[in-house]
């Protein structure tokens, strides 16, 4: 079996969504943030510091979860609508795991799954 070495990642602020790419690319996992509507509603009544703390937390746990997917791969290509993708190639730019390994970041719009996979096979072909 091959390893796989090559990963596409479609994600904005809600999920991400995991691409392998190899002879047979495949649609490998899906991370959620945990921040919701209900989160958001129960924080924002207790007051929008509380809010914008408690969304910085989650985020911050949702793109670690992301960035220990990611360690295991060799080369990244981070898509999507959002500025999501943005922030997390920050964190991992500071993260020593990913010293040695080229990160991609492209703007693309909602995309079906389908065309996701289209994507990553397109970008690392």
């Amino acid at each position: 079996m091959q390893e796989v070495l090559k990963l596409g990642v479609w994600m904005d602020h809600a999920e991400a969504h995991f691409l392998e790419y190899s002879e047979v690319s495949k649609h490998i996992k899906v991370i959620y943030s945990t921040f919701d509507q209900e989160e958001y509603t129960q924080a924002i009544n207790k007051g929008e510091h509380l809010m914008h703390n408690k969304r910085q937390q989650y985020q911050a746990n949702y793109y670690k979860k992301i960035g220990d997917e990611l360690s295991n791969y060799k080369e990244v290509i981070l898509f999507g609508p959002t500025e999501a993708k943005y922030e997390l190639l920050n964190l991992l730019k500071s993260d020593i795991r990913f010293e040695n390994t080229p990160i991609k970041v492209q703007v693309t719009d909602k995309m079906t799954d389908n065309q996701k996979q289209a994507f990553v096979n397109d970008f690392f072909s």
